[in-house]
């Protein structure tokens, strides 16, 4: 467990990433009760918290959360609206009605974690959306706020209305870039939560080269199973395979392991709608990885990197 920022809620470091959950992306959910069981599955390893958004099968991960969560008031959830086109918008009137729309589909009387998605390009003021974001607090429809995707200067402007709690950010051994953002948010007393740390299921060590092509979803569209990107995360797999191995846990464990290592991170987003997958992700959080290991894998990305 982890206490969120300077001011959050305790969290276990593994959290259950609830995209999946929405189908359309990752293909159609073959039986909506097997998702609500994996969801169930997680807290009954020890997570203590899913995350979910608005625009995750337009709102079908946050009504299958929802009925997973029925009756289980201990579990904190984390949800996000979007920009327009895709999402409700930033303008205060649309972030007021996202939120509305985000507790009827969950089932829940207050958000404990509101996330703005991704930066917006229409030019509305982030101050007018975080200040729409930080009256949803004053009126308890939000406990904490935070933001996803955001860059240094972009969140500096929110702090200057009300503190950031956390910072969603993609960051794994296959995107280490923006591990000095994370580590200054983790001085700021802004905590951080990583998405895809298993770089999309790459890093899991079940994604092979005869495995690519029979893989439709969202993966294969932007590029990811094919080209320099793919042979990078089949390198870097084959590489943490022999520490895995060593350790008694799985590539994906490892993976894991080695994003909670990383200085500012709060805690991991582990998406999946595979409750045996989910107990793996778990346990994850139960490790102590030597820093000899961390420090192997830092190694890894370094000989990694392109070009």
């Amino acid at each position: 467990m982890r206490r969120l920022g300077s001011g959050g809620p305790e969290l276990s470091v593994v959290g259950l990433g609830a995209w999946e959950a929405g189908g359309d992306d990752w293909g159609p959910n073959d039986s909506e009760q097997a998702v609500v069981d994996a969801i169930r599955a997680s807290i009954e390893a020890g997570m203590t918290w899913i995350d979910t958004a608005e625009v995750y099968g337009d709102g079908v991960s946050e009504t299958l959360v929802g009925r997973a969560i029925s009756g289980l008031p201990d579990v904190l959830i984390a949800t996000k609206v979007a920009p327009q086109p895709v999402g409700s918008g930033f303008r205060p009137e649309d972030v007021r009605s996202a939120c509305e729309g985000s507790l009827h589909r969950l089932g829940i009387d207050t958000i404990d974690l509101y996330q703005l998605h991704w930066p917006d390009e229409h030019g509305i003021p982030i101050e007018d959306t975080w200040g729409a974001m930080s009256d949803l607090v004053a009126d308890g429809k939000a406990r904490w706020l935070g933001v996803s995707n955001f860059d240094r200067p972009l969140i500096e402007r929110c702090l200057a209305i009300r503190h950031v709690d956390s910072l969603q950010q993609e960051f794994s051994l296959l995107r280490p870039d923006d591990r000095e953002l994370i580590r200054w948010c983790g001085d700021a007393g802004i905590g951080v939560l990583s998405y895809s740390p298993m770089g999309a299921g790459l890093l899991t060590g079940a994604v092979g080269r005869e495995d690519a092509g029979a893989i439709d979803d969202w993966r294969a569209t932007e590029g990811l199973l094919r080209g320099e990107a793919f042979e990078r995360a089949l390198a870097l797999v084959e590489a943490m395979r022999p520490a895995a191995h060593r350790l008694g846990i799985t590539v994906a464990q490892l993976a894991l392991a080695w994003n909670l290592a990383q200085p500012g991170v709060t805690g991991v987003i582990a998406g999946t709608r595979n409750d045996a997958h989910t107990r793996e992700n778990a346990g994850a959080g139960d490790l102590d990885v030597d820093p000899a290991v961390i420090a192997e894998l830092d190694a890894l990305i370094d000989a990694s990197a392109p070009g």
